[in-house]
């Protein structure tokens, strides 16, 4: 049996989006990218498996510190720049605002960008989209080919640094937003790159 998808609208706002449905049993993702529908392929094996130990390694820190913040699987996140036409999605999301049970992650602190072989542009457009969460304090992009990370964190001016802090095999990864430090090879203990 097959089953026909939707072809989505050319252009949608978010709350259009957000009432789409995509009839899309594959289970399939989609981002609303400054107005257009774009599906996310599913997760490689490494980038699945740096996703999944981040969250626990980060949720683990925050359980242990007692703190109120949280971290969110792939949260549905509204930017400041064209916020009616943006619906980015993340890979992971820390936030210490009360849960609401919305779709929508509220004052995310620190966003996860996993970058893979085939989404290199629309990560690096969601980071450039990102910035302009206010709350967000640092975004932190792992590549998932090579045990690498880049840190962005906002200055004290609340500017963004016009370079990340580029971090290899070796060095440890700061985050101050939710103060953690951990090994970069940490994030890749469960991937084929860790052997």
């Amino acid at each position: 049996m097959s089953v026909a998808l939707k072809t989505p609208p050319a252009q949608m706002t978010v709350a259009e989006f957000r009432e789409w449905d995509s009839g899309d049993v594959s289970g399939r993702r989609w981002q609303l990218v400054n107005g257009e529908p774009v599906a996310m392929a599913p997760a490689a094996e490494n980038h699945g498996a740096i996703q999944s130990e981040l969250e626990r390694l980060i949720g683990n820190h925050l359980v242990d510190r007692g703190s109120r913040c949280r971290v969110i699987s792939e949260p549905g996140i509204i930017p400041r720049v064209r916020a009616a036409e943006n619906w980015r999605i993340p890979d992971v999301a820390v936030t210490c605002a009360p849960a609401t049970g919305s779709h929508e992650v509220v004052e995310p602190v620190l966003l996860v960008e996993i970058l893979s072989p085939g989404n290199h542009r629309l990560t690096r457009a969601n980071v450039f989209t990102c910035t302009t969460v206010p709350s967000v304090q640092e975004i932190l992009v792992v590549h998932s080919t090579r045990i690498e990370a880049e840190l962005l964190r906002r200055l004290p001016d609340l500017s963004w640094p016009a370079q990340p802090l580029v971090l290899h095999d070796g060095e440890a990864l700061a985050l101050e937003s939710i103060g953690m430090t951990l090994p970069v090879r940490a994030m890749y203990r469960t991937t084929s790159l860790a052997l």
